[in-house]
């Protein structure tokens, strides 16, 4: 892997790169024709650099985990849904990210389609910085603790406690550090990265945070009855939500891995030391100045 050696600008979780790859891996969108056609091309272009290259399907992540390794870059071909998934590849090695969007928002690549080979060279030849994004960790707890297992999950952009396919509110019994906060009525409860801030927690009316935050959110999503308000929690903040109801509920992480919650359910959730690190190649703009753009659906 490629360490990082030093700091770039004045922000503390930007980290230059000097040092040349050998192993890259490409995920792409495996719905889209386009994203296979253009992850070809990036491959051959690679693999003429005397790159070693490999090549899989993002929603097919898991199997991908097993071909990271010693790889030094991933580059994702899709959007912001195809980054989260190659996000659950990366985190477990620290394997940089490099997106190209073929997607509508954006908010996390790097490329457009026009400037991928343009950009490449200096990509693979060490160039760059490394912008790195905190995690929210969800452990989840069954139920029935004798039938299943717990399991940890980590969330780029949010952990989602919500209800199933039956349209009624689920009960959530929620506790702040240990304290009794309340139980939410609602369909659903969103914990939220800052990097998730701009995603399906914006959407339920939370706030935006600077990308970089280590803060973490807890926003309802459509709550019926109690405390209706978003919250920005500080990062050694540890919450539980306890599902209370009889109706089905689910846990979704990154809105890709979804498990079922029963009555009796529990979900803590927390500020991560993992990362996901971004590997960037254009210069650094303000999150500000594009915020909206973005928030249209503009490049």
């Amino acid at each position: 892997m490629i360490p990082g050696i030093g700091r770039f600008s004045f922000l503390d979780d930007i980290i230059t790169f000097a040092m040349a790859m050998k192993k890259i891996g490409i995920l792409y969108h495996p719905l889209k024709e386009a994203t296979h056609t253009l992850s070809k091309k990036v491959e051959n272009f690679l693999v003429a650099r005397k790159l070693s290259v490999w090549v899989g399907s993002a929603w097919e992540w898991e199997k991908q985990k097993e071909r990271v390794g010693d790889t030094d870059l991933i580059i994702s071909v899709g959007g912001d849904g195809t980054i989260l998934r190659a996000a659950q590849v990366a985190i477990p090695t620290g394997t940089p990210i490099t997106g190209v969007n073929m997607g509508r928002f954006g908010f996390m690549t790097e490329l457009t389609v026009d400037e991928v080979i343009e950009k490449l060279p200096a990509l693979i030849a060490g160039e760059g910085y490394i912008d790195e994004r905190y995690l929210v960790e969800a452990d989840f707890c069954p139920a029935d603790t004798q039938t299943e297992k717990p399991q940890t999950f980590y969330a780029l952009n949010d952990a989602v406690v919500a209800r199933g396919a039956a349209v009624r509110l689920i009960h959530v019994e929620t506790t702040i550090d240990g304290a009794r906060f309340t139980t939410y009525q609602a369909d659903g409860v969103i914990a939220a990265t800052a990097t998730g801030s701009t995603s399906y927690a914006l959407a339920a009316g939370g706030p935006i945070l600077y990308p970089q935050a280590k803060e973490f959110l807890l926003v309802p999503i459509n709550p019926h009855l109690g405390t209706g308000f978003p919250m920005v929690l500080d990062r050694q903040t540890v919450v539980q939500l306890h599902v209370v109801s009889t109706t089905p509920a689910i846990l979704s992480v990154d809105g890709h891995i979804n498990v079922p919650l029963f009555t009796g359910a529990r979900v803590t959730v927390k500020h991560s030391s993992k990362t996901v690190r971004f590997l960037r190649i254009h210069p650094e703009t303000s999150f500000y100045a594009t915020l909206e753009q973005k928030l249209k659906g503009k490049p």
